[in-house]
């Protein structure tokens, strides 16, 4: 290997390794509630069902946020439903869904608080759900706002972005009593925190690998790109270490009372660094070339392939740019229903329930706290482990065949785990099949969804890529949100023994497999460039 060769190799390395810090932190601030969730319902939550003018307040304000969720998320799919099929056709479909949401938000608001103890406690259920994965709202307004950052600011300020957010989320998480300048609640001063650190992961879910994905060589595009979905489950590994030595640092009441709030301030760190370094590496080539800066555009490339294939490339990249803001159904519905699928299958197989509420599923088992933390950090080594087999395989191996195998493990996993509980038979298998669920999706659904995603947009309608992203945030709100509501609803536990969620989940796996293998195109081998003209096809 010359001496440039390995200079650009290096250069290569480094760029990529600030850019997955983004996906570190992604990982760190979604996987932290997971630690902090048992005391966030203890100080925020259990009140609810022995105080009632506490739990008419916390009720009220509850409904108000869910409804104000309801319409950013609306006029978020409104906005990229008009940009889809125009103000034309769009409207109409736009103008009866405000109206049907507004009808059932007066119902919704209208109700009065129940006084009945087995409804107010499925009413606790549920705010549990809100306040834990209150970050995803933030998540899913930061997935879609990525494609017009991304395109207007850059992929570089967007990452600044990411960063301020995290830093402002963590302090805010960390005494959302002293912080509360919202007038409401101190829980859902805590959920606000909660979301704009969530808008810092929805960017970064999508700028990250875009970034990665844009400095990267056809032919190890995806090995590199998978390394942000190492970054996040190394972000997941971390901070399940430093929940487990937090909540080792003092007995129950003490972490009840302030250990929860170490494990969400502990995220400044890992934050300020990742903005420090940005401050170090340039802007992509692509987004330099669609801005008109090709001298600059040349000279990235050229520490990265070297000069005379940056000359090539670039000639290459600008003809994919010659329509810099082409509609985004330019090259038809086929890329924007498979990136929308592909983002909504990942987290309808029900992995964020496992990295939310693992603590929770363990202490279903019969674990304590601590020992529930502790089998946590094993699920995160086995999903650390995994991810690093994908990351070896996605390149050599193929997209398709990692994922319908993905697939399929989970959903195996998933039915005969739903089983264990059902025949209340839970133990050693139960945790085998976690496990092995785990490594399912590490393989696979985790790391190549994202190639996958940073791959099949053509250059001109990349900011289409906020759609699929948007969804598969929304998906993960739906299945965090809920999780709650189905494995602790008093009917359906009775029922199913707390095997009814699982059960989805692993129907969820049968039909991504069905979909990867009747409808995904394999992209491994091919350059952007060569995958838009597919679509063109």
């Amino acid at each position: 290997m010359s001496s440039k060769t390995k200079q650009t190799g290096i250069y290569l390395a480094l760029l990529t390794l600030v850019a997955t810090l983004g996906g570190l932190l992604f990982g760190y601030d979604t996987a932290v509630v997971n630690g902090a969730e048992k005391s966030l319902v203890d100080f925020f939550i259990s009140k609810i069902t022995t105080d009632h003018a506490y739990a008419v307040s916390m009720i009220t304000q509850y409904k108000l946020l869910v409804s104000t969720v309801v319409v950013l998320v609306l006029a978020i799919l409104s906005s990229q439903i008009l940009k889809l099929v125009g103000k034309t056709k769009g409207g109409i479909t736009v103008a009866v869904l405000f109206v049907a949401a507004i009808i059932w938000i007066i119902n919704y608001v209208s109700e009065a608080v129940p006084t009945d103890a087995a409804l107010l406690q499925d009413t606790a259920d549920s705010i549990k759900g809100f306040v834990i994965s209150s970050a995803l709202v933030g998540c899913i307004i930061g997935g879609s706002i990525s494609g017009f950052v991304s395109n207007s600011l850059g992929r570089k300020k967007g990452l600044f972005i990411c960063a301020l957010a995290f830093c402002v989320s963590a302090i805010g998480a960390w005494n959302p009593d002293g912080f509360n300048f919202f007038f409401i609640q101190d829980a859902y001063s805590f959920v606000i925190y909660r979301i704009i650190g969530g808008l810092g992961v929805g960017l970064a879910s999508a700028l990250s690998p875009m970034y990665i994905a844009e400095i990267a060589p056809a032919e190890s595009r995806g090995k590199l790109v998978s390394f942000n979905q190492f970054a996040i489950i190394f972000g997941m590994l971390v901070i399940y270490f430093v929940n487990y030595f937090i909540a080792k640092s003092g007995d129950a009441q003490w972490l009840t009372e302030t250990g929860w709030r170490w494990m969400f301030f502990s995220g400044v760190i890992p934050a300020g660094i990742f903005f420090i370094l940005l401050f170090f590496v340039p802007e992509t080539p692509r987004f330099l070339i669609m801005k008109g800066k090709d001298e600059k555009a040349l000279a990235v490339l050229s520490n990265i392939v070297g000069e005379e294939k940056a000359i090539a490339e670039i000639a290459e990249i600008k003809e994919t740019l010659h329509e810099k803001s082409s509609p985004w159904l330019s090259y038809g519905w086929a890329v924007i229903v498979i990136g929308i699928l592909l983002s909504v299958f990942q987290q309808f197989v029900g992995i964020n329930v496992v990295l939310y509420y693992a603590g929770n599923i363990f202490r279903n088992m019969g674990f304590d706290t601590s020992s529930s933390l502790l089998q946590t950090i094993v699920v995160g080594v086995v999903n650390l482990t995994f991810t690093c087999v994908a990351i070896v395989k996605v390149d050599k191996f193929g997209r398709k065949p990692l994922m319908i195998i993905g697939a399929l493990g989970m959903a195996i996993s998933m039915i005969l785990l739903g089983m264990t509980f059902y025949f209340q038979t839970v133990g050693l298998v139960s945790l085998i099949l976690m496990l092995i669920y785990t490594a399912a999706f590490a393989m696979s659904w985790g790391p190549v969804t994202w190639v996958l995603l940073s791959e099949i947009f053509p250059n001109s309608i990349r900011g289409a890529m906020s759609i699929a992203v948007a969804a598969q945030w929304l998906a993960n709100l739906i299945v965090s949100w809920t999780f709650p509501i189905l494995n602790d609803n008093k009917g359906l536990t009775e029922m199913f023994h707390q095997g009814f969620a699982y059960w989805i989940y692993g129907i969820m796996g049968l039909l991504a497999a069905f979909f990867v293998w009747r409808f995904l195109p394999e992209t491994k081998g091919k350059t952007l460039e060569e995958i838009e003209k597919f679509w063109k096809k």
